[in-house]
Formats: C-alpha cells, sequence, structure tokens
C-alpha cells in the first residue's frame, strides 16, 4: 500500500467521504490512486476514471477559455466588456460596501476584460456574505452549489446582473465567484456560439479531455459519483444522485463551477499549463494566467477564500511558503464539491484530487491539507 492510498484510506474509514481519486504527477511521473467507493448505495471500488462534479475547479478551464479568445485577437484584455455584453454598459455601485441598495454611485470607468479575469469586476462575494449589495447575488443570480443549476439563459443571467450593484468599482477588490459566470457568457457572445461547444472545440479536443463537460452521457452515468453533503453531526446526505442534474445539458453552462470532468483530464489541462500552453493557449497568456494580479491590500481583503495568497486569471496563485505546499508560482483552486488541482512549475507537478463531500466553508479541510502536503513533501 502506498504512502498516499493509506492516507485516503484513513479519511474513508474515519467517514469523511466515500471514496476519492488522486493524482501525483512529478515531471511525469504518475501516481494515480482511487480509494473507497461511490458510497452506500454502489459500495464496487471506485474506479479511476470514475466522474467528478468538479465545482470551482472549473474556474481555471473558463479562464483560458477567454484568453484563447484574447489569443485570437477577438478579445484584448483592456476592452469594455460591454462591447459584447451591452446591458452591462452602466453598472452602478454601492458607495460603501456597508450601504444600503439605495445609496448608489454610477461606476467610475467601464468593466474591462481583465477586471472579469482577474475577479475584479466589481460583483461577486466578499468577506461579509450578509452586505446588501451581495443578497441579491443569492436571490436573482443563481449560485453554483453543487446541487440544482440555474434556470435563466445566459443572456437572461447578464440580464439580471445588470440590474444588480457592484459591491465595489471595477478594478478595486477581489470578489469570488460572480466573475467567473461572467467570463463563461463573455466568451458565448464574443465568440458565437455556446460556452459548452467553446470549450470543446478549443480546449478538450485538442488534450483529449473527452470525459469532460457539463452533462455526463447516459452511457457514462455509471461512473458519476454521488454528491454529498455533510450535517452539523458529519453525517453525509446525497444532494445530487447520478441521474439529476448533471445528467442532461444545463440551461445555463455555469463557467464558475458547472464543470464534470475525471482526474485523468484535469491532469491533461495542468499538464498544458506547465508545457507553456501548447496547441490551446500562447505563452503568454499562460504567464499571465498563473501570475497573481493583487496588491497586497486585495489579497488581505480576500483572505477569507485567498487565505493570504494571490489570483491569477481562474485560480489562486501562491506567493508566500506559509504551508509545506505553498511554493511561490503554485497555480489552481478548489471546488465546494470537495475537489482540488493545482499546478506547481517550479517542481514540474501537477495535483489533482477528486471526492463527492461537498465542504462546509472556504476554509481548506485536513484531507486536503494532508493530500497537498503529502504531494509537496512525499
Amino acid at each position: 500500500m502506498s504512502q498516499l492510498t493509506a492516507l485516503l484510506e484513513k479519511y474513508v474509514a474515519e467517514g469523511a467521504f466515500p471514496g476519492a481519486v488522486a493524482v501525483v504527477d512529478r515531471a511525469g511521473g504518475v501516481e494515480t490512486v482511487a480509494v473507497g467507493s461511490a458510497g452506500p448505495a454502489d459500495p464496487a471500488p471506485l474506479r479511476a476514471d470514475a466522474l467528478f462534479r468538479l465545482s470551482s475547479v472549473t474556474k481555471p478551464v473558463t479562464a483560458a477559455a477567454v484568453l484563447a479568445l484574447v489569443d485570437d485577437g477577438v478579445l484584448t484584455l483592456d476592452a469594455p466588456i460591454a462591447r459584447w455584453l451591452p446591458e452591462l454598459a452602466s453598472p452602478v455601485v454601492v458607495r460603501t460596501p456597508a450601504s444600503g441598495l439605495d445609496d448608489l454611485v454610477p461606476a467610475a470607468r467601464p468593466v474591462t476584460v481583465e477586471d472579469v479575469l482577474s475577479s475584479r469586476s466589481g460583483w461577486g462575494f466578499g468577506a461579509d456574505f450578509a452586505a446588501s449589495a451581495v443578497q441579491p447575488l443569492f436571490a436573482d443570480v443563481a449560485v453554483y452549489n453543487g446541487g440544482p443549476r440555474p434556470t435563466a439563459t445566459p443572456d437572461e443571467w447578464a440580464a439580471g446582473l445588470a440590474g444588480i450593484p457592484m459591491l465595489r468599482q471595477p478594478g478595486e477588490a477581489f470578489l469570488y465567484n460572480a466573475s467567473s459566470d461572467l467570463q463563461g457568457v463573455l466568451v458565448a457572445r464574443a465568440a458565437g456560439r455556446s460556452l459548452p461547444e467553446f470549450l470543446a472545440e478549443r480546449i478538450f479536443e485538442p488534450l483529449g479531455m473527452a470525459d469532460t463537460g457539463f452533462a455526463v452521457p447516459a452511457a457514462d452515468l455509471h461512473r458519476l459519483t454521488p454528491y454529498y453533503r455533510g450535517d452539523a453531526d458529519g453525517a453525509l446526505t446525497v444532494a445530487d444522485a447520478p441521474d439529476g442534474a448533471w445528467s442532461t445539458e444545463p440551461v445555463f453552462p455555469s463557467g464558475a463551477g458547472g464543470l464534470v470532468s475525471t482526474a485523468a483530464d484535469w491532469l491533461a489541462f495542468g499538464r498544458m499549463l506547465l508545457a507553456g500552453g501548447g496547441t490551446v493557449l500562447s505563452p503568454e497568456s499562460v504567464r499571465l494566467m498563473t501570475t497573481n494580479h493583487l496588491n497586497p491590500a486585495q489579497r488581505e481583503e480576500g483572505s477569507v477564500f485567498l487565505q493570504g495568497e494571490g489570483w491569477g486569471y481562474g485560480g489562486a496563485v501562491d506567493v508566500t511558503a506559509t504551508e509545506p505546499w505553498n511554493v511561490p508560482g503554485r497555480y489552481g483552486w478548489v471546488g465546494g464539491t470537495g475537489t482540488a488541482a493545482h499546478i506547481v512549475p517550479d517542481t514540474d507537478t501537477v495535483t489533482v484530487l477528486l471526492t463527492a463531500r461537498g465542504l462546509s466553508g472556504p476554509a481548506f479541510p485536513s484531507w486536503m491539507r494532508d493530500f497537498w502536503s503529502y504531494a509537496a513533501t512525499a
């Protein structure tokens, strides 16, 4: 039994999750481990090609799609997004983050493509989830949570966002999640075809990511794990079954968290980034994607999500070495459905951990931290 297998099986035995698939690729030496099962209803050993809802591990993939359009010359980083999303041409902002929705000022400048890529569009979640400008995001713009999916079309979603005041001025602060869904709608508008179609053509097919998409074909539903949420006592209940939300194509393909995939597929995506983009992205786009774009004040303000690290395009970028796994330049992100995927350029490493155990909040659970520690030190 390998050290990684023992580590993950310990957490299966403790009830942290029914099963997990993990990959650690160190300079092409690939270690793949599958432990546990899909759950009580399917006690067969979990396969390495099991399908998982990626949740926010989708975000780097969506950012790559935006950058592919930048490479094509269709988008430019300094262009106002209103060129493609005219409904967002005249946003308003709450005067202060604590202001009510009746205390608004105009946006000081247009929202740019770079603002959206760096999650500084002005819309999104900050440290105070009770803020007045955050509540409409929950109420009027459906938030991905691993269960039921948004019912608005991309055009309806954009129109709904246009009616929600920004929490901060464009470019001022890192705010979580909404910018990644906005990226997905921007890709579809700029490319003239749906986000699923563009991702399939420009990213999934060139990289051989045959198991990645926004829904699972009927013939593969037996490989899709149930998605579980834990209650206050730690007991797990099924929030979405294999024949649930991911068994049909969504009305709104969420760029923030809508993909389903395998560990091997995200490994191929990570390897592409470490290779400088290959046929998918230019080296300059990979550099921008994996470089921190936040100043120290923005990092501190976003620490509830970032834990003191930085943010590139679509994922976190480590800038400090506070933990064994925090290698400056490490890029990637975690998903609320219990997923994580990163690249470490300094060591030519890709790490992927897929579980179906929903996280209880932005803090990283012990089993995820232990996996990262193993990958960094083994």
